[in-house]
């Protein structure tokens, strides 16, 4: 290195029998006096030590000896300073090397150690050597560490101490001795080479810049040592840590080829902050589009919140990914959950609006609200301090008024609440060990096309993955194994779900999601649902068992197909409805389609379903639903039948029901078998001119029985006297008090026996 970097300048200062002029009385700079035709110097022509050398009789206390030619300062080169001297007659006196720094306006640059260790002559005659080593860097051995400031200096010794010695130099030396600090052959710089500190104060920026552009194809090493840098710097070069370094938090470190978790969990000496900054430097640059994790564990000790350790950070668009690593939420109170409670006002007519919000700045973006009339998954991503206003998630079905609503806000790992907008954001072969301490993802306000795949989700302590607004629109998540964190917990004191999505056009493709609360509350539509296996049931002995999927928007257009269902439903409401009676001016309950689905339930309560509809407002009906070619079984207990409606706040209106499909299902278990069109045996054994055929039991909803398909003749029809009859009947439909009757009137009386294929809807 010395050789590349000094090869061709002129290090050496000229001999003295080259004359005089050159050689300073002070401080070596332009115009300063020099030795020339003075009094008290001359050059001896032959020492028997030194040959040709200069005698010097001392006359001042410091009495300077400087070459005026400016010796170039280079970050990573070590310059040692040296000369042989020796006290001929007169008092005794001491020596020492010499300098003076100077910047790149000729001046001065102040507050250097200038000079090396002073040598006492004590002996007539005796040859002493004295030297120093000079620097850009604060290494062992080296005597004047002068950092970047100084480009060149002027070099020579001093003598100090009593007057009236004659002295005398031979030549001064100025030599690279590079090599006895950084060997030739090694194939990197150390930052301390370019004027790094590491002193935890002083910003070592512009050494760690120096360094890279001196690496020249090798790497950097940074030492032991704190090293502070202030201000977005990118190293180019693979860099190494034994030292750290700190930053501010609006600082952003890119190691453009050292990117990855382990070098940034040793550049800033802690997982947690290294996480940070590499995260921060992932968003902030455009050279990487992933941060491998390497394989390694990262111990959290508090969540990652974009919005603090990426200020800068307002909206992302580009394809980022983390992938390849597990991440362990540590115990702290960092994962505490926080909570408030406010008197606020709700308007329908504003239906993403709390208004008059007591104590509203305490209260923190991406809290979930809690209260009357407030849906499952109603989370504040927007705050107004001054309006006293907070923005929501969904809207509230509970009407207009001023009512108490509890505020609960959860840590997760990966927190993006505090950012406006990111899209394209991966998650990819992770393990997100929450272990009970912290929940896992929360979604910023807006963007789209998050994807998380091949992750563990474990033991999230309040949810899974949570979107606050529209940035799940698109999100894909595929083969992910989401685990519980309530495993022992009976269903019906379960808390944890697993993800809530508001946005349209999810994809959640071949997961596994184990004993949640719910695994999924799902808004928006154009939902797939695929290939996934959900179980919801517990050790209990004839256990209740509740939704796995809550689908909150009542027309859903959404796929729900190959699954395997669990000891568990689907239950579909319109919670998220500010105005959740039905107007008729909007889409009711339609769009769903269940198919091929495995579904099962053991030791559970008779009146258990895999489907249920729940409105919260009167008026609404189906109008598209389509369950075919599933698979239906109960163990250890038989249940009634596989759907049903939950009144509990309204019915449906079941004279409107239209175009629902329930066909090619399989039961076992079951006490009802249910379908539409269902076919109702029936067989009139006296004659009569009216059959009345009850087919509540078997229809969908146990709905009204709207329409005839068909209806077949199993035996010939005959009149009371077993005459055969031609006779063919006109239906009458919702019969009876319940309206779930068919008759079949005659013209005649007969009898016989028929199959009714009978609908509880209308095709328009």
């Amino acid at each position: 290195m010395n050789i590349a970097i000094t090869n061709g300048l002129l290090l050496m200062p000229p001999a003295f029998r080259a004359g005089l002029g050159v050689w300073s009385r002070s401080n070596g700079t332009p115009g300063s006096a020099n030795w020339a035709n003075t009094d008290n110097a001359a050059l001896v022509p032959a020492d028997q030590d030194f040959g040709t050398c200069l005698e010097i009789l001392k006359q001042s206390t410091t009495t300077s000896l400087r070459f005026m030619g400016e010796t170039p300062m280079i970050p990573g080169v070590y310059l040692r300073v040296s000369a042989r001297v020796k006290i001929v007659a007169g008092a005794l006196c001491s020596v020492r090397i010499a300098g003076w720094a100077g910047d790149g306006s000729r001046n001065h640059v102040g507050g250097l150690v200038e000079e090396g260790a002073t040598t006492a002559l004590t002996t007539y005659g005796e040859v002493v050597e004295v030297s120093a080593i000079v620097g850009v860097g604060a290494r062992n051995g080296v005597d004047m560490s002068w950092g970047t400031s100084p480009i060149y200096g002027h070099f020579g010794l001093d003598l100090i101490g009593s007057n009236g010695g004659a002295i005398r130099i031979e030549s001064i030396r100025i030599e690279d001795i590079t090599s006895a600090f950084i060997p030739s052959l090694i194939d990197w710089v150390d930052v301390r080479d370019y004027g790094a500190r590491g002193d935890g104060s002083s910003n070592d920026r512009s050494a760690f810049i120096a360094a890279d552009q001196a690496a020249n194809g090798g790497s950097i090493l940074v030492p032991e040592g704190e090293f502070f840098i202030s201000g977005d710097i990118s190293i180019n070069s693979p860099i190494r840590f034994k030292g750290k370094i700190r930053t501010p938090v609006s600082t952003r470190v890119a190691l453009m080829n050292s990117f990855d978790f382990p070098t940034y969990a040793d550049a800033f000496g802690d997982e947690t902050e290294g996480l940070k900054k590499a995260l921060q430097a992932l968003f902030g640059y455009t050279d990487h589009v992933t941060l491998d994790l390497a394989g390694r564990r990262v111990d959290l000790t508090e969540p990652l919140d974009f919005g603090s350790f990426a200020p800068d950070l307002k909206s992302f668009s580009n394809r980022r990914t983390i992938r390849n690593g597990a991440i362990l939420a540590v115990p702290g109170q960092a994962w505490e959950t926080g909570r408030w409670t406010s008197n606020a006002s709700y308007d329908p007519a504003d239906e993403l609006k709390l208004k008059n919000v007591a104590n509203v700045a305490a209260i923190e973006i991406g809290s979930r609200v809690i209260g009357t009339g407030v849906g499952r998954e109603v989370y504040v991503n927007g705050k107004d301090v001054r309006n006293k206003t907070l923005s929501l998630s969904q809207p509230l079905y509970g009407g207009a008024g001023t009512r108490s609503y509890s505020f609960e806000r959860y840590r997760y790992m990966f927190d993006f609440s505090g950012v406006e907008a990111v899209s394209r954001f991966n998650f990819v072969d992770l393990d997100l060990n929450c272990e009970g301490v912290s929940s896992g993802i929360m979604l910023p306000p807006a963007g789209e096309s998050f994807s998380i795949r091949d992750c563990y989700v474990k033991g999230p302590k309040d949810r899974g993955i949570t979107s606050i607004g529209r940035a799940c629109q698109g999100m894909l998540i595929d083969r992910c194994d989401f685990l519980s964190n309530e495993l022992q917990t009976p269903a019906q004191h379960r808390t944890t779900i697993g993800i809530n999505v508001n946005a349209n056009d999810v994809k959640v493709r071949d997961n596994r999601f184990v004993r949640f609360a719910h695994f999924l509350v799902a808004h928006g539509g154009g939902h797939i649902i695929s290939g996934n296996h959900w179980f919801q049931g517990d050790g209990s002995g004839d256990g209740l068992r509740y939704a796995g999927l809550v689908l909150t928007l009542s027309n859903v257009q959404t796929t729900i197909s190959a699954n395997y269902i669990d000891n568990a439903s689907i239950e579909w409401t319109n919670e998220h409805d500010a105005y959740p009676d039905f107007s008729g001016k909007e889409f009711t309950f339609g769009g769903l389609t269940l198919t091929g689905n495995t579904c099962l339930c053991s030791n559970t309560k008779p009146w258990f379903t895999w489907l249920t509809v729940k409105p919260y407002g009167s008026g609404h009906y189906i109008q598209g639903l389509s369950v075919i070619g599933n698979v239906f079984k109960a163990l250890y207990g038989e249940v009634d039948r596989i759907e049903r409606v939950d009144t509990s706040i309204a019915d449906l209106d079941y004279g409107n029901m239209r175009n629902i499909q329930f066909e090619g299902n399989l039961f076992n278990g079951i006490v009802n078998y249910v379908a539409n069109p269902l076919m109702v045996q029936h067989r009139q054994n006296t004659a009569s001119n009216t059959w009345t055929i009850d087919a509540t039991a078997g229809l969908p909803f146990q709905g009204w029985a709207r329409t005839v398909q068909s209806v077949v003749f199993e035996t010939p029809v005959t009149t009371g006297n077993g005459t055969r009859s031609d006779a063919y009947p006109f239906v009458e439909t919702e019969g009876g008090g319940d309206n779930r009757q068919i008759r079949l009137k005659w013209r005649h009386a007969v009898k016989g026996s028929v199959s009714v294929y009978a609908r509880m809807d209308r095709p328009l």
